[in-house]
């Protein structure tokens, strides 16, 4: 039997996030001491050229197949998913932090929570809010991206520079991550899904903070 529309919508939704937030996986072997960071860089850049095919597949091919259909929502039918831009922004946010090759100053301890901050704290914001998948989020939503956010990034910042500029570079990194979160995902049909801006502003409002502080 059916599940009735708003039960159906629902149950897709914690499947999304759910998805969503196994993303979270990836930094922890490097964390574990079980691969290096660049290991961990070129895995993300490898599922990059995955979801690049996939996507070529279903929007060029045609393709399709249940896990599209559940798992993409309407506005993405006929433009790049937002799980392929999730790959993409955590796998440029991590290729910045490898050593001697990526951006300077951009380091792992800045990297791994602005990755966290999209894998949980995006789906957070989403299951408190409820706005329309084009809409900007409600300010409940903000205040819950914002904490989840800083509460993620204090752990890695703070042992690595001190209290006072630890709390400031992890503020500076949850905030450009619950705008980035907050706004729609489409303005005047330009793409700006969070899952393509939250890693790197977090990243980059975080590095800026080291940067000036430091």
């Amino acid at each position: 039997m059916p599940l009735p529309a708003a039960e159906w919508r629902a149950e897709v939704e914690f499947e999304r996030r759910l998805v969503h937030a196994s993303g979270t996986l990836f930094p922890v072997p490097y964390l574990l001491g079980w691969l290096t960071w660049t290991e961990t860089a070129a895995i993300l850049a490898l599922g990059v050229a995955v979801v690049g095919l996939l996507e070529f597949l279903r929007l060029v091919v045609g393709l399709d197949h249940a896990v599209y259909r559940r798992l993409t929502r309407e506005y993405e039918s006929d433009s790049v998913a937002g799980y392929a831009m999730y790959q993409i922004s955590t796998a440029a946010v991590a290729v910045a932090a490898v050593p001697a090759l990526g951006v300077p100053g951009m380091t792992p301890t800045l990297a791994v929570p602005a990755i966290w901050m999209v894998s949980l704290g995006d789906p957070v914001s989403g299951a408190l809010g409820d706005n329309d998948a084009t809409e900007a989020k409600r300010p409940v939503a903000w205040i819950a991206m914002f904490l989840v956010s800083l509460a993620l990034a204090l752990p890695f910042t703070v042992p690595a520079f001190g209290s006072g500029v630890g709390v400031a570079v992890a503020l500076a990194g949850a905030v450009p991550a619950a705008v980035a979160d907050g706004l729609p995902p489409i303005i005047r049909g330009v793409a700006v899904d969070d899952n393509l801006t939250i890693p790197p502003a977090a990243a980059g409002g975080m590095l800026l903070a080291v940067t000036v502080l430091g």
